[in-house]
């Protein structure tokens, strides 16, 4: 597919801080906010959106001081488009706010009890009162995914005439796909010159093939947070947008991809949530092969079974005997181990890690290899060689 030059141009605008927090049960510390905004920074990130003014003293306090940090990043808070809220946005030392207000006539009318007329009235009135209190302003509708079409461009006419300078296109409840977003994105970016954000949520699984399809339609900027923390299933990952951006279409965010492994192990103390061992690019499985044929194809060229080089993320490939593990593996393994086995000896031993495995659910470490091979060759005493 042809990638629009606007799309080359495409700016990371990472919520860890804000809409990552609002993973149910996660709270970050002050010095855990100040470390993990310093980590994105340094990796490279540009926008930050690091918090909800509204929320009280401390959470004032907190932005602050990530704003006094000295951080390279553009930062941005998140606001209700109420006057109340609007205010407590003034004097924090952020660059711009996301008004946010529901766009569609679900949650205009359920939730806020009103008409579109009054959202359009409501986006005329607050967007120049942020603009007077010294902000950039993105506008950002809430549920655009579910909202009508038509009223959506008026939305963002609305947005733009009143001064805003970018509109957030939220997929709140996750239920967009990659062809439905491609194209409504395609229909915003031809109707008006104003920056489009996209923030896709992860309910269908969709908030990486959402977002890296916005950007194909048109999109200047995405959100993502660190593994995908967010509401409900999350958020599109920071790591799979920008390696999917790299590798499948050639946009080079700027972000250093090597500091990627800190900065999750940062969020993953943090957030008190761990890396699932088969998260792709981060999780502790996502470089690790067992099956025989992947194994020794590896062995000939690493390029035979990974896309990704582990060493974009500082990580590299690793092995593990197990059920589906070859002789050629076993002999490799313990070659690490200084211990030389012909075939038939691996043989035997694969053999004894097959059961191994199927008992205890996990790949023998390197002293129960040594144990197996004792038991197989008691004369050897699994001594290994000088």
């Amino acid at each position: 597919m042809s990638i629009t030059s606007t799309a080359r141009s495409v700016v990371i605008d990472d919520t860890t801080l804000r809409d990552g927090e609002q993973t149910a049960g996660v709270a970050f510390t002050l010095e855990e906010r100040l470390a993990i905004a310093a980590q994105l920074d340094h990796s490279g990130v540009p926008e930050l959106e690091i918090g909800i003014p509204a929320m009280g003293a401390e959470e004032r306090e907190s932005i602050r001081a990530i704003a006094a940090h000295g951080l390279h990043a553009r930062l941005l808070v998140w606001s209700r488009m109420r006057t109340a809220d609007l205010q407590q946005c003034a004097g924090l030392g952020v660059h711009a706010v996301d008004l946010s207000i529901p766009v569609s006539d679900q949650q205009i009318s359920h939730k806020l009890g009103r008409d579109r007329a009054w959202v359009l009235a409501t986006i005329r009135r607050h967007v120049p009162a942020a603009l007077d209190a010294g902000l950039a302003v993105c506008v950002g509708g809430e549920d655009a995914s579910r909202a009508d079409s038509d009223f959506l461009l008026q939305v963002v006419e609305c947005a733009q005439r009143a001064g805003a300078t970018r509109f957030r296109f939220a997929d709140t409840l996750g239920v967009m796909e990659p062809f439905g977003v491609l194209d409504v994105m395609r229909r915003l970016r031809a109707a008006t010159d104003i920056e489009l954000e996209m923030h896709a949520h992860d309910d269908l699984g969709l908030a990486t093939a959402n977002t890296l399809s916005a950007i194909l339609g048109g999109a200047t900027h995405v959100n993502t947070t660190v593994h995908g923390l967010g509401e409900r299933a999350g958020n599109a990952p920071l790591e799979e947008v920008v390696m999917g951006l790299k590798h499948l279409y050639g946009i080079d965010t700027g972000i250093d991809t090597l500091q990627f492994p800190a900065l999750s192990a940062l969020v993953a103390r943090a957030s008190g949530r761990p890396v699932a061992w088969q998260k792709c690019l981060l999780g502790e499985g996502a470089f690790t092969h067992e099956a025989g044929i992947h194994v020794d194809g590896l062995l000939k060229d690493p390029r035979n079974y990974e896309a990704i080089d582990p060493a974009e993320l500082g990580r590299f490939h690793s092995f593990v005997l197990g059920k589906h593990s070859g002789t050629r593996s076993v002999q490799q393994a313990f070659a690490a181990l200084n211990v030389p086995l012909d075939r038939v000896s691996a043989a035997r031993v694969l053999n004894q890690v097959r059961g191994f495995v199927t008992r205890n659910k996990r790949a023998p470490d390197n002293t129960e290899l040594l144990a197996i091979h004792a038991q197989l060759h008691p004369s050897q005493e699994g001594v290994p060689c000088p």
